[in-house]
C-alpha cells in the first residue's frame, strides 16, 4: 500500500477509447495516456478498436498497452445505439446511455486481466481516464479500494443543460433524453464510484457542481482538453489586413454556424471581413443557402471536412475563431486556436467560456439567437475597424496555453493529483488552476 509520493508511480490508466487518429473523447484519452508517460510509469488499458492506431503510434502491445476485446457486448449494442440516436451526431444523450449498458462488461474484463496484478501491489495508482461522461459508473471502483490501491477518476465532464432558448435546437439533436438526464444521479454503481475515488478530476466547473457535497473535498479542477505541440505548432499570420474570421466544428445546429453568418453578413457583403467554415454535416446546404440569401456567398469558404492535422494550416491564416456554439463541453477547438494565436470569440457558456478570459478573448453573453447574433455582430464589426489590435491578445492566448494547457502542463497537472492521492490526503489538496486565473472572468461578468 502507498503511503507517499513516488518518483514515479506505477499507474494503470484505464481509457476504453483512446486513439491518436480519431478526435473527440478518443483523442482526449490518447493525449492524456501519453503525457503521463512523462510523469509516471503508465500501462494503457484500452478497447480492441484502438489496437491498430496505437500500434501504428509506436507502442508496444503488451509491455506498454493491453487491448480489451469487449465487442461481443459493444458491438450489437451500438448498432441498436446508432439507430435510437435518430440520425448521425445527433442524439448524444441516447448515446451515453447505451454506453452505460456497454460499459461495466468493458471494465468486466479489465478486472479479470489486472485484477490479480492490482491485488499483488504491482500498481501503485488506477487512473479511469475515459470515459469522461459522469454519468458512467466505474465496477471496479469499490474492488480497487479494497486491495488498498488509489483510484483516480476523470476528467469527468458532460451534461451542461441546455440554454433556455434553444429548446427547438435540442429537439433537433434528437436529445430528447436530456429532459430525464437527472437520472443518472441515481443509477446504481455512482455513489460506490464516488466513494472509493481517492480523487475526482472534473474538467469543468458545472460537472463540478453535480458532484454530492460528501465529495466535493476529493474533486480538483481540470480542464480536459490540451494542445499537442506537434499537432499545433505554428504563429498564426492572418493572410490580409482584412478580418479574417474561422469557424471549426460540425454543422450541427448546436454549433451556431448559422447564427455567425447572420452576424457576419454586413461585413462579408461589404468586403471588411472573410470566413472560412471547416467541417460537415446535415446543415451544410442550408447554410450555403443561407449566404446566397444573404448575398455574402464570395466572403464565405466552405472548406468541408479536413483532416484534423490540417486544421491549422487554415486556422492559421486567421484573426479570429469565430464559434458561436451554444453547448460545448470541453471546448477543444478554442484552445488549439488560442495555441496558433488566434483570438477566441465565443459564448459565454460552459467550456469555452471556462477557457477564455478577458485578456485572450471576447465572451458573448448566453441570451436569445438574437442576443447572440446581436453580440457578435457589435464584436466583429468592432475588430473589423482595426484587426491589428488583436495582436496583444493573441500573444496572451499563447502564453495562456503554453503555461496551463500544453498536454505536458496537464501530466504534471495530474502528476500533482496522483501524489495527493498516494499520500492519502496528509497533503493539501492541489489547486492546478489558482484561483486568480479566473479573476478577470469575475470582472467581466
Amino acid at each position: 500500500m502507498t503511503t507517499h509520493p513516488l518518483e514515479r508511480p506505477r499507474v494503470l490508466a484505464i481509457a476504453e477509447a483512446a486513439n491518436p487518429e480519431w478526435v473527440s473523447v478518443p483523442l482526449v484519452g490518447w493525449s492524456m495516456a501519453q503525457a503521463l508517460r512523462e510523469v509516471a510509469d503508465v500501462h494503457l488499458v484500452t478497447q480492441i478498436r484502438n489496437k491498430d492506431a496505437i500500434l501504428r503510434a509506436g507502442l508496444i502491445e503488451g509491455r506498454d498497452f493491453t487491448v480489451i476485446d469487449s465487442e461481443a457486448v459493444a458491438r450489437p449494442l451500438w448498432a441498436v445505439a446508432e439507430k435510437l440516436r435518430m440520425g448521425e451526431g445527433k442524439g448524444w444523450t441516447t448515446l451515453q446511455a447505451i454506453n452505460a449498458l456497454i460499459y461495466p462488461w468493458f471494465e468486466h474484463l479489465v478486472w479479470k486481466e489486472f485484477g490479480p496484478a492490482i491485488k499483488a501491489g504491482k500498481f501503485d495508482l488506477v487512473h479511469r481516464v475515459t470515459p469522461l461522461s459522469p454519468t458512467i459508473a466505474s465496477p471496479i471502483a469499490g474492488k480497487v479500494a479494497k486491495a488498498g490501491v488509489p483510484f483516480v477518476l476523470g476528467p469527468l465532464n458532460g451534461g451542461v443543460p441546455w440554454p433556455r432558448h434553444f429548446d427547438a435546437e435540442r429537439r433537433e439533436e434528437k436529445e430528447w433524453l436530456s429532459y430525464l438526464r437527472s437520472v443518472y444521479k441515481h443509477l446504481p454503481g455512482r455513489t460506490s464510484t464516488l466513494k472509493h475515488a481517492s480523487a475526482i478530476l472534473v474538467g469543468s466547473r458545472h460537472t463540478q457542481s453535480e458532484v454530492p457535497a460528501a465529495y466535493q473535498p476529493k474533486t480538483v479542477y481540470i480542464p480536459e482538453n490540451g494542445i499537442d505541440p506537434a499537432r499545433f505548432n505554428k504563429t498564426a499570420q492572418p493572410e490580409s489586413p482584412v478580418l479574417k474570421a474561422c469557424f471549426v466544428g460540425r454543422l450541427v445546429p448546436y454549433k451556431g454556424a448559422d447564427m455567425l453568418i447572420s452576424s457576419a453578413a454586413e461585413l462579408l457583403r461589404a468586403g471588411r471581413m472573410t470566413l472560412d467554415i471547416i467541417g460537415d454535416g446535415p446543415m451544410l446546404a442550408q447554410l450555403v443557402a443561407q449566404t446566397k440569401a444573404l448575398e455574402c456567398e464570395a466572403g464565405v469558404t466552405f472548406h468541408k471536412w479536413i483532416p484534423h492535422a490540417e486544421v491549422q494550416s487554415i486556422l492559421g491564416r486567421s484573426h479570429v475563431l469565430s464559434f458561436p456554439s451554444i453547448r460545448e463541453f470541453g471546448g477543444g477547438v478554442v484552445l488549439e486556436a488560442m495555441a496558433l494565436g488566434v483570438v477566441p470569440v465565443i459564448v459565454d457558456y460552459a467550456g469555452p467560456g471556462e477557457l477564455v478570459t478577458a485578456e485572450t478573448g471576447f465572451k458573448i453573453p448566453c441570451g436569445s439567437r438574437g442576443e447572440i447574433i446581436a453580440g457578435f455582430q457589435e464584436t466583429l464589426s468592432r475588430l473589423a475597424e482595426r484587426p491589428e489590435q488583436l495582436a496583444p491578445m493573441a500573444r496572451a492566448a499563447k502564453t495562456r496555453i503554453e503555461t496551463h494547457f500544453l498536454w505536458s502542463r496537464k501530466a504534471e497537472q495530474v502528476r500533482q493529483v496522483y501524489d495527493w492521492a498516494c499520500a492519502k490526503k496528509q497533503s493539501a489538496k492541489p489547486d492546478v488552476f489558482k484561483a486568480e486565473m479566473w479573476q478577470s472572468q469575475k470582472e467581466s461578468a
